[in-house]
C-alpha cells in the first residue's frame, strides 16, 4: 500500500543565509538574512531560511524553486566588507573549491550537488561580503558590519526582480525599503 502525502509547493524564491555566527565575519549570512526577512515578511512567495553550517543537508530545500539567493561570506580578494554578487554561471564555475569561510559544506558544494541531481533552481545568485576576520569570536568586523546595508539592498533588488519575473505583484505596502 502506497501512502501519499500532499505535495507542498515551496515558495518560488528561497533566500538562504549561510555561516557560523560564532566565527566572526563567517556569520554575515545569517545577519543579512534577518534584514532581508524583515523586508519580505508577509510575502508568501519568499522563504527565508537560516542554513547556518548545514551544508549538503540543505540539498532538499532547493528543489522546486525558481530562484535561490545565497547570503554568505565570500572571499574574492577584495577589501573587507566589499560586496560581490555572482550569478549561477559564475558560481558553477567556482565548483567545489574549498571555501575560505569556516563552515563545512560550502555553497559551491551545495550548488554542484543540486546541479548534479537536477534540483538547482533556474536562477541562482550569491550576495557575498568579503570577510576580514574568520576566527572564534561573536560579531562582525567593522568593515563587514558597515557593508550590511549595501548587501541587503543588493539582495532585496534580486528578490524583487525574481518576484516580478514570477508574476508576483507586490503591493506598495510590501515593497521593501532600501534603508
Amino acid at each position: 500500500m502506497k501512502t501519499s502525502w500532499p505535495a507542498l509547493d515551496p515558495a518560488p524564491v528561497l533566500v538562504l543565509g549561510l555561516g557560523n555566527v560564532l566565527l566572526g565575519d563567517d556569520g554575515v549570512g545569517p545577519v543579512l538574512l534577518d534584514r532581508v526577512r524583515e523586508s519580505f515578511s508577509g510575502v508568501e512567495e519568499v522563504e527565508c531560511l537560516d542554513g547556518g553550517t548545514q551544508g549538503l543537508a540543505l540539498l532538499g530545500r532547493l528543489a522546486g524553486r525558481k530562484t535561490l539567493v545565497l547570503l554568505d561570506a565570500f572571499s574574492a580578494g577584495k577589501a573587507p566588507g566589499e560586496v560581490s554578487v555572482l550569478a549561477k554561471s559564475e558560481l558553477l564555475g567556482v565548483g567545489t573549491l574549498r571555501s575560505t569561510t569556516a563552515h563545512e559544506g560550502n555553497a559551491g558544494e551545495l550548488l554542484a550537488a543540486a546541479n548534479l541531481l537536477g534540483e538547482l533552481p533556474e536562477q541562482v545568485f550569491l550576495v557575498g561580503l568579503q570577510p576580514e576576520r574568520l576566527r572564534t569570536e561573536f560579531g562582525l568586523s567593522p568593515g563587514v558590519a558597515a557593508a550590511i546595508p549595501a548587501a541587503v539592498e543588493r539582495a532585496c533588488e534580486i528578490v524583487e526582480k525574481a518576484l516580478i519575473e514570477t508574476g508576483v505583484n507586490l503591493p506598495a505596502s510590501a515593497v521593501p525599503s532600501s534603508s
